[in-house]
């Protein structure tokens, strides 16, 4: 390999090895021939360098940090929010009405005002264009139907507009007041897609309701929309007896999704084919069918949706005959501690599902967080799972006419295995009617958490739990959809405690209300939301988890670094 050539050394060469004046001048004019072509390219790196120092120096970045900021991340709030609901339930008697809500900010963010953000909720767009192998037939016609994949009104997925297109449900125009308006009302109504941008981003959140009054599958189904993702897990569902549980999936992305369906039993995973690799079409939605997937009657069942590529919305909806129904909400991510707020003093049975994973079995305290804090119940102290599998304990009437939440955590501190949980909660009226809702772990309400459908005359509760040292939280109740002005109280929780709170009503309510809860002090605390509506002599309730809106991320502060173009 031939070497470069560089300038000769000239007499007048220092003793510091640095070349003297004569021997840049020696080289010449541009175009001369020898070694003059590498100092022309040496200065010409220079000029290059120079015009970028200069730039760097000229347009120094917006957040360039100071001598004593180093890297240290700021906040900035978000400046779009995308959700996505499932399938509306329907049915003879049934009807769903969507409800979104952005509270009012708490800082200056970077996607405009109120004016320029649009929140809406529209149909998924696209019909499916591939049906998965697994696609099951229609429940029985008694019970309420979940809908299959169908075209709507607008020709693009959901997810790639940020403005409300012509057929959108409902607008949200400004933050402070919640919007309702009825789901798509058919048997085949696809899932929904909502996107809200600029100042009604951060903390813009969806509830959808869903009243059933035929005697199978009658009952309150709520759910708190979720963004788009790749990984959910559920715990709590059934192919026993007159269970109809179903996972709906929901693509509102531009891309196809293929998804797998991993169902766990008591004796670790479920193999079948039919629940691998269905693909979800942009825009579309579907249903499956647990029984399609499962192999015979399971009693407890874990749920865990994993798409391989593309992003889908998840949710499984649990029907148990007339003994009541509701949406199974997605669970946190596993871990070795899990809290269930939101049991009710009226609680006529709870259901405990916990899965773990095939790594190691868990072994699990069950503790009670009750008005004055942590206590075991009475003969159900702990619960072993084995590596792989679910295990399921009644826990009956496990509140003693209190409110409270559920902790699992494990029996030796040494032996963290992280795990699921999910219970079910019966309520039981004075003509032996019943209904059921669905509780799971969750995490902590963090800086604000808001839930949207609330309604006046007092059939909403918060229960607020304190999974550390004492807290102090303030809930907001927002005006109404129709009109009212907001209040807010403080709510002291001592340390482990649960409260339940019967939630404050703005003043001249009119419509529904949203509910934010703001942690104050202390804490961690965790809470969840019960609707409460008695219809036709059953006492149809709903329970959702509030959990940190995320209006805020973190922004890494940038420096100028020009050393950056010598690397």
């Amino acid at each position: 390999m031939k070497k470069p050539a560089f300038p000769k050394k000239s007499k007048g060469r220092t003793g510091s090895g640095a070349p003297d004046e004569a021997a840049f001048a020696a080289a010449g004019p541009a175009g001369s021939s020898g070694g003059t072509k590498t100092t022309q390219s040496l200065l010409a790196a220079a000029a290059v360098l120079a015009v970028v120092f200069g730039v760097a120096q000229v347009r120094p970045p917006a957040t360039a940090a100071g001598p004593d900021q180093g890297g240290a991340a700021t906040s900035a709030q978000v400046e779009r929010t995308a959700l996505v609901c499932p399938q509306p339930l329907q049915g003879l008697t049934g009807s769903t009405t969507l409800t979104a809500y952005t509270p009012p900010g708490t800082g200056t963010g970077t996607g405009g005002d109120a004016a320029a953000g649009v929140g809406w909720v529209a149909d998924a767009a696209a019909p499916a264009t591939a049906t998965a192998p697994s696609a099951p037939a229609a429940p029985a016609p008694s019970a309420p139907a979940p809908s299959a994949p169908t075209a709507a009104a607008s020709t693009a997925p959901v997810a790639a507009k940020d403005t409300a297109p012509g057929d959108a449900r409902l607008n949200l125009t400004k933050p402070g007041a919640p919007v309702v308006a009825p789901a798509a009302n058919s048997d085949n109504a696809p899932g929904t897609g909502a996107v809200a941008t600029g100042a009604l981003a951060p903390g813009f959140t969806v509830t959808q309701t869903t009243t059933v009054t035929e005697q199978r599958g009658q009952g309150l189904s709520g759910l708190t929309c979720t963004p788009a993702g790749t990984s959910f897990w559920f715990a709590g569902a059934s192919t026993a007896g007159d269970r109809v549980d179903y996972v709906s999936l929901v693509n509102t992305e531009a891309t196809a999704a293929v998804v797998d369906i991993k169902l766990y039993g008591d004796k670790g995973l479920i193999e079948n084919d039919a629940a691998n690799g269905i693909t979800v079409a942009p825009g579309s939605s579907q249903s499956v069918l647990l029984p399609t997937i499962s192999k015979g009657q399971v009693a407890d069942l874990a749920v865990h949706v994993v798409a391989r590529s593309g992003r889908v919305g998840a949710a499984v909806h649990a029907a148990d005959g007339s003994k009541g129904a509701d949406w199974v909400p997605a669970s946190a991510a596993p871990a070795p501690v899990q809290v269930l707020p939101g049991l009710p003093a009226d609680t006529a049975n709870a259901h405990l599902v916990v899965w773990a994973p095939p790594e190691d079995d868990a072994d699990l305290k069950i503790q009670l967080s009750g008005k004055n804090g942590l206590f075991t119940p009475a003969g159900n102290e702990s619960i072993h799972v084995k590596a792989g599998m679910v295990a399921a304990v009644d826990l009956g009437k496990v509140t003693r006419d209190e409110v409270a939440g559920l902790r699992l955590s494990p029996t030796d501190d040494k032996h963290p295995t992280p795990v699921v949980a999910g219970l079910r909660i019966d309520r039981v009226g004075q003509n032996g009617k019943s209904d059921a809702a669905w509780l799971t772990g969750t995490a902590p309400v963090g800086a604000r958490a808001t839930v949207a459908d609330n309604r006046g005359g007092g059939p909403t509760t918060l229960f607020l739990t304190s999974t550390g040292e004492a807290a102090k939280v303030k809930v907001t109740a927002s005006a109404g959809s129709g009109g009212g002005t907001p209040v807010s109280k403080d709510v002291e929780l001592p340390a482990g405690g649960t409260v339940a709170v019967p939630a404050p009503e703005p003043t001249g309510l009119n419509g529904a209300f949203a509910l934010t809860v703001e942690t104050v002090s202390g804490g961690p605390v965790v809470a969840a939301r019960m609707l409460a509506i008695p219809t036709k002599d059953v006492p149809m309730f709903t329970v959702q988890a509030l959990r940190d809106d995320r209006s805020s991320v973190k922004v890494p502060r940038a420096a100028q670094d020009p050393a950056v173009v010598l690397r």
